[in-house]
């Protein structure tokens, strides 16, 4: 039910960020590294959905634009076509992995093309980064980044508030944070690209959640959670004079400027008590509604009003659609219908039980409807009817007794919003998607309106482990925090529903047989009830084991080979040790608890260990573990290792931290010895694939920093060389949890994210035939001719197609092409080859796979690229020195 999102990833990778480990003596050898990307094409594996989205924001000017912000996953553009979402903060790296965390989005109404979004995970020590605002021209497709003094809280307490971030509606270079933590009020005159706190903003606000946490989280002042405009008082090109501020503080939680931010007062009147969630304006009646809960959100609240405040005469109205006393839960989810302004909808967003409740007016709060209401308890009558066929799963396999619903109206319903153009289209997220309606005003004719999920594209899954067997229905099997894991038999189908039979809130581990590989175990969290599970059908089925005394969470859990024993290691208790399917767990010795625990894939009573810098080998099954005499590896837990299937004993080990050993280790004898690979200065994951045509080793994968570069790589020769198969566009943040590649198909690999969900990459080269890295671009010679196409052109962006034919009569062995553009246009993404760009010059050479081209035959690539003004074709091409033939 998504009531905790402090996920096990996000403690691994601050240990791994900050965590001490002493230097380790690397090995001698040699590699060569190729930073060039290979041309993968990547993907999200679809689940749809999966995690808390908290605000969804509508731009006043245009139909049809509108942004998704999520709490750890990042934000998204709708596509209107389609009816999907476009993640748009993809290209952010592992060093600012916090900036995947979106606390607000704002989308200018005066220039649609400009989206703003304010990012950062956490304000305590978890995220070692401050926050910022990025800017984007280009509706989110590249962005510019304005560092700030302190921290934004994307996944803390509060951020179902606001929006946070708003840009002034009558002179657009004027924007306002608010922030948290004490530091106030900020403001930008220049779009975004430098900020300043507003120095005589009176309140910084003081509610916390719980003010004796030690860890920071939940006693963080909440501070500033919502700027609204009053659009009715300037014109365009003026400052907008009226702006109302929310502020965290339940006797003082709204505050007002009559003269464009110089001054500022308390609202006279206004209810206290209470934190107010949102501030909506419906500036053609002259009114501010407000929706006040006891708590700050997104999981707690338990009392709540409803208020509307009349702008020209300081009136405050009780609208409240049920009395105080009968509320069980705050107010949040607030819209107004922009082409009916008297027409209000609110959420209650904290009724867990038995069910969400949303409600509406159509006189400006006078009287309201319910979206469902008792007839006689526990029987509901509903105003709707729900159809969650793309996305089954959000029943979550439940079969509720009344009043309870499967699946839900939903729950922690913070963001609601009605088309501003079609009173018809509402949105609102959950905990777990969002839901929407397209004949919304079937509410008002006394009909049933048509919920359904409005999610594809939007993937907000947090990935603790993955595994790809080689043989089976499933093409992959995932564990995943706050909605268990899924088995998917095709990546491009959301399943039918997630692991059940336990229903684990989060997976922590799981692993298959791999000679037998319908045998299949996981672990997991679950307030109770057991913490382990097995299938004997690839995962299709499951019955829960039994768990040891002690058994507090998940941990890891590795299965023998032939699957006729597992190991487990849970959290609460020591390792454990079964023969069959966990009915009786025996206590392993010789390894500390709390080790992370794998097996050999060829030898069925050998297992391996990890703790704290020492490698652990059992070769009875698990029962007693010898610590391995082999040193330099890292001395923190921030490590996973895997077997290699097919080879007893061949071990790859990666892991550590930035003050200590850190990087990529092999073993070929058991983990007797390891030899640290001297090209790899960092590595948090390791994976195996599908070999490449001619290897006689399977394909590896890794997120590692190599070169002094990050990101996802791979070797089709036992690490000598390596390859960056991503790109800059395509990073996810941070991807420190899993990668394993496809056993079935070369060049396939799954990327475990924090907050993405689980990406997949495949390979145009498809057999693997270009080796590890990449040969220096040889100078091609002979005649060449061009083919320049725009394919497709919006308000500042297009999408080109090149063409580069070989007609002279020699081969090239690679190629080069260059040219300026004439308007100055800006390449945003190529795919098919490299590029570089500097002013309006552009150079795109070969990948490994596309570096031949027979005479007669030619090569193509394309890219998506930004232009104002004007978008002429280049009208001149070179390959290497030579000019080309122009089509």
């Amino acid at each position: 039910m998504r009531r905790t999102r402090i996920l096990t990833a996000v403690l691994a990778l601050t240990a791994g960020l900050l965590a001490g480990s002493p230097l380790a003596v690397a090995a001698p050898s040699t590699a060569e590294v190729s930073l060039a990307a290979d041309t993968y094409t990547w993907k999200n594996t679809r689940i749809d959905g999966g995690g808390f989205v908290p605000g969804i924001v509508f731009n006043r000017a245009e139909k049809n634009l509108a942004y998704a912000r999520t709490d750890i996953g990042g934000a998204y553009r709708w596509q209107e076509s389609t009816k999907t979402w476009t993640p748009l903060l993809d290209s952010v790296g592992w060093d600012r992995w916090g900036h995947t965390g979106v606390v607000s989005l704002a989308s200018d109404s005066v220039d649609p093309n400009k989206v703003y979004a304010a990012v950062g995970t956490y304000t305590n020590s978890w995220d070692p980064g401050n926050g910022a605002v990025l800017r984007s021209g280009d509706r989110g497709a590249s962005w510019q980044r304005a560092d700030l003094p302190f921290k934004l809280g994307g996944n803390m307490p509060g951020r179902g508030m606001g929006e946070r971030l708003a840009i002034d509606p009558n002179r657009n270079s004027v924007l306002y944070l608010g922030a948290p933590s004490g530091k106030g009020l900020w403001r930008s005159t220049d779009s975004g690209a430098s900020w300043s706190q507003v120095a005589n903003f009176p309140n910084v606000g003081n509610y916390a959640q719980d003010p004796t946490d030690t860890s920071g989280y939940a006693s963080d002042n909440q501070g500033i959670v919502w700027v609204t405009f009053d659009e009715s008082t300037g014109t365009a090109g003026g400052a907008t004079r009226t702006i109302y501020v929310g502020v965290a503080d339940k006797d003082n939680a709204v505050y007002r400027s009559t003269d464009a931010g110089a001054t500022w007062s308390r609202v006279a009147g206004q209810p206290t008590g209470y934190l107010a969630h949102k501030g909506v304006l419906d500036a053609t009646n002259g009114y501010l509604y407000l929706p006040y809960s006891d708590k700050g959100g997104p999981y707690d609240g338990g009392k709540g009003q409803l208020w509307r405040y009349a702008t020209a005469t300081g009136t405050w109205t009780n609208i409240s659609p049920v009395a105080e006393a009968d509320t069980y839960y705050g107010f949040s989810g607030l819209t107004i219908d922009r082409q009916r302004p008297g027409t209000v909808m609110a959420t209650a967003y904290s009724s867990w039980w038995p069910d969400t409740q949303l409600f509406r007016s159509t006189n400006s709060g006078g009287t309201w409807t319910k979206a469902w209401d008792y007839t006689s308890y526990p029987n509901r009558s509903n105003r709707f009817t729900m159809d969650v066929s793309s996305s089954p799963w959000l029943t979550f396999g439940a079969n509720p007794s009344p009043p309870e619903q499967s699946p839900k109206l939903g729950w922690m319903t913070e963001s609601l919003e009605i088309d501003p153009f079609n009173s018809n289209r509402l949105m609102y997220g959950t905990g777990a998607t969002i839901y929407g309606t397209e004949n919304l005003t079937n509410w008002d004719s006394g009909s049933q309106f048509s919920i359904r999920p409005m999610v594809q594209g939007l993937e907000e899954t947090a990935v603790n482990d993955l595994a790809a067997p080689p043989s089976g229905g499933a093409v992959l099997l995932s564990a995943l925090g706050d909605i268990g894991g899924f088995r998917h038999t095709d990546l491009t189908k959301v399943p039918s529903m997630m692991f059940t039979s336990p229903n684990f809130t989060t997976t922590t581990s799981l692993d298959y047989a791999e000679s037998n590989p319908g045998i299949v175990a996981r672990v997991g969290n679950l307030d109770s009830g057991p913490h382990v599970a097995f299938s004997t059908d690839n995962g299709a089925n499951w019955f829960a084991g039994t768990d040891p005394s002690g058994v507090s969470g998940g941990g890891t859990i590795a299965s023998a080979s032939d699957g006729s024993r597992f190991v487990w290691s849970p959290t609460g208790t020591g390792v454990q040790y079964a023969t069959g399917f966990g009915n009786a767990w025996s206590a392993s010795t010789g390894i500390p608890a709390g080790a992370i625990v794998e097996s050999d894939r060829v030898a069925p009573g050998t297992f391996y260990g990890f703790k704290s810098g020492k490698f652990y080998v059992s070769s009875d099954g698990g029962a007693t573990f010898t610590a391995s005499a082999a040193t330099g590896l890292p001395a923190g837990d921030s490590v996973r290792f895997k077997a290699l299937p097919g080879t007893k004993g061949d071990i790859w080990l990666a892991g550590g931290a930035t003050d200590g050993a850190y990087g990529l280790w092999h073993s070929t004898d058991g983990g007797t010895t390891f030899t640290k690979l001297s090209n790899v200065e960092q590595a948090d994951t390791i994976g195996f694939g599908k070999a490449a045509s001619g290897a006689t080793y399977q394909t590896l994968y890794t997120s590692a920093k190599i070169a002094g570069v990050r990101g996802i790589f791979r070797s089709t020769d036992k690490g000598a060389t390596w390859t960056r198969i991503n790109d800059d566009a395509h990073q996810w943040g941070w991807t420190g949890a899993a990668i394993t590649g496809d056993p079935r198909v070369y060049g396939r690999v799954y990327v475990a994210t924090n907050g993405r969900g689980v990406v997949y990459g495949e390979s145009s080269d498809s057999t693997g035939g270009g080796g590890g890295g990449t040969d220096p671009t040889p100078t091609p010679t002979g005649a060449c001719a061009v083919t320049y196409k725009v394919t497709s052109e919006w308000s500042g962006g297009f999408q080109a197609d090149v063409q580069l034919s070989n007609t002279g009569s020699t081969a090239w062995t690679g190629w080069s092409l260059g040219w300026s553009f004439p308007n100055g246009q800006t390449v945003s993404q190529l795919w098919n080859a490299e590029y570089t760009q500097s002013g309006a010059t552009v150079t795109a050479k070969n990948v490994n796979w596309n570096a031949n081209v027979a005479p007669g035959s030619s090569v193509s690539f394309g890219f998506t690229g930004s232009w104002s003004g004007t978008n002429g074709k280049p009208t001149a091409f070179k390959l290497g020195d030579q000019s080309c033939t122009v089509a």
